[in-house]
């Protein structure tokens, strides 16, 4: 391991570890069927905890801490493969630490360590609402689809200067308000698998770990277009502009 993706590599591990162990251990405490106020507290704990480790380790790592992040840049062509890889398999392993030190100090896994659901019998209205494999899935898809594409849009393509971790912190709160009664609103495998691991509960485990995915990528392609559409604006606006780009 070289000295220059160590540092990252660390910084991605301990960023991850702190979000699981605030998030999840938020959903753990305030508990089920608490309605939008304990929706929302445990929206601002995750939201919160990305803002502010973003913005510890954004200068160091980039702050993804979320395979699905992690895919999305690389899709979009701004990190390496290998990094990515580093990246990855150090965000899984301080989920799960993050999620096995949260069971030692809660006293157990009793509580269920804030693992995603999906929701059966959920009270809406005057009916009851049971999200299916499939409608989670979508869901959760969505869910990363938005929050990458605002990770690439500030943090990745620099429009936001340093209030990037505020978007996405907000990105990441808004996310679990609408679709935390539905599946959990992990929309990041290391976020759902390390209360997974910690538990011995596997339920739609692949649903956790592949719509993220499926909607990081998503965002990342039509990133890429939308940039590329801008670029062929400006050279028509601008023809002088086609030849400054490789000087670029």
């Amino acid at each position: 391991m070289s000295n220059r993706i160590a540092p990252k590599l660390l910084a991605e591990f301990i960023g991850t570890f702190s979000f699981v162990f605030i998030g999840a251990g938020a959903a753990a405490i305030v508990g089920d069927g608490v309605g939008l106020p304990g929706i929302a507290a445990i929206a601002l704990a995750h939201g919160l905890t990305i803002m502010v480790f973003a913005f510890a380790y954004g200068s160091i790592s980039g702050g993804h801490m979320n395979p699905a992040v992690t895919v999305g840049v690389l899709a979009a062509g701004a990190m390496g493969v290998r990094e990515a890889i580093g990246y990855i398999i150090s965000q899984l392993l301080g989920g799960v630490a993050g999620a096995l030190f949260l069971s030692a100090v809660l006293g157990g896994d009793e509580t269920g360590l804030g693992t995603p659901a999906l929701a059966h019998n959920l009270a809406l209205g005057a009916t009851s609402l049971t999200i299916t494999p499939a409608a989670g899935f979508m869901i959760e898809a969505v869910l990363a689809f938005f929050l990458v594409t605002v990770v690439l849009s500030t943090a990745i393509a620099g429009r936001a200067g340093n209030l990037a971790p505020l978007a996405i912190g907000m990105t990441l709160t808004l996310n679990i308000i609408m679709g935390g009664a539905l599946t959990g609103a992990a929309f990041n495998p290391a976020r759902a698998l390390g209360p997974m691991v910690a538990t011995g509960n596997f339920s739609d485990a692949w649903l956790y770990v592949t719509a993220p995915i499926v909607g990081a990528i998503i965002a990342a392609i039509l990133h890429t277009g939308l940039a590329r559409l801008a670029q062929e604006r400006m050279a028509v606006a601008d023809p002088g502009s086609v030849a400054r780009t490789p000087a670029e």
